[in-house]
């Protein structure tokens, strides 16, 4: 891993946040969301820009970004493809909460300090969600639209997954999330819905803050979220849910890496 820093930039053990972006060629992109986390975020962070290759045209924009208190740090994917590029991220993070932010998104900022408000206050996971009051959508095509939304309304209401959008990527993880809970998903962000429902099962806590999502435009190049194509890895994790509630599968039914002892009658 290497790094940019700027002599003013918090030192990483002081850091409280480590917000990992996925990156393949954002070079048009990723400046103004840099802006945006400089400008909203107060809260002391580092930034993991993690990429596939040494071609990727997001890099020499950053190598002459000025940093002005910015920890930035690249990290190299071990493999390939988005979900290989976050799991490297969380290999090489080190603080105490851990979010995966889209690398077009300049219109979040804002809302990561309640995040790390809510992980402060016990919570494991905080869900970055479009769809509870304060949550938009904006230019999503129809049928992802719908798949997306009704993938939200039954977990939420049926299988009781304590947040109104379970499939959205944009998510804040604890440290004990990464360290203890097995990721056995291998494709694109199928991790998020995993460790969500199995935050779950363990009877973990979960929080959620409202977001907004707007589809890419043409002048942002494509989206690197490929629905249709990971939706049979994300259906794995979304019967999972149920099973938890409706077949009462238990927190030992988790795979964790460091087993601890289970309160199988906590509510």
């Amino acid at each position: 891993m290497t790094q940019r820093q700027s002599p003013q930039a918090t030192r990483s053990l002081d850091v409280e946040l480590d917000i990992v972006i996925p990156v393949y060629n954002e070079g048009q992109n990723i400046i103004s969301v840099l802006e945006a986390l400089r400008r909203e975020v107060t809260s002391s962070y580092r930034i993991l820009i993690c990429y596939d290759h040494d071609e990727d045209d997001t890099l020499p924009v950053l190598h002459t970004y000025p940093l002005d208190g910015i920890d930035l740090r690249f990290v190299k994917n071990t493999g390939r493809g988005p979900h290989q590029a976050v799991m490297t991220g969380f290999q090489a993070s080190v603080a105490p909460a851990v979010l995966v932010f889209p690398a077009d998104d300049d219109y979040n900022a804002a809302i990561i300090d309640p995040m790390l408000a809510a992980f402060r206050k016990g919570r494991d996971i905080v869900c970055a969600s479009r769809f509870m009051p304060g949550g938009e959508m904006v230019g999503c095509p129809m049928i992802k639209m719908l798949l997306l939304r009704a993938a939200a309304f039954t977990l939420r209401h049926v299988a009781r997954v304590p947040t109104h959008d379970a499939t959205n990527g944009f998510r804040l993880f604890s440290r004990r999330v990464l360290e203890e809970i097995e990721v056995e998903s291998n494709l694109g962000f199928t991790f998020s819905l995993e460790l969500l429902v199995k935050v779950h099962r363990l009877r973990w806590t979960v929080g959620e803050n409202p977001a907004i999502w707007i589809e890419r435009g043409e002048d942002q190049g494509s989206s690197k979220f490929k629905l249709l194509r990971w939706l049979p890895a994300y259906l794995r994790w979304y019967f999972y849910a149920f099973a938890t509630t409706y077949l009462r599968r238990t927190p030992r039914t988790v795979s964790l890496r460091h087993p601890e002892p289970v309160d199988e009658t906590a509510s």
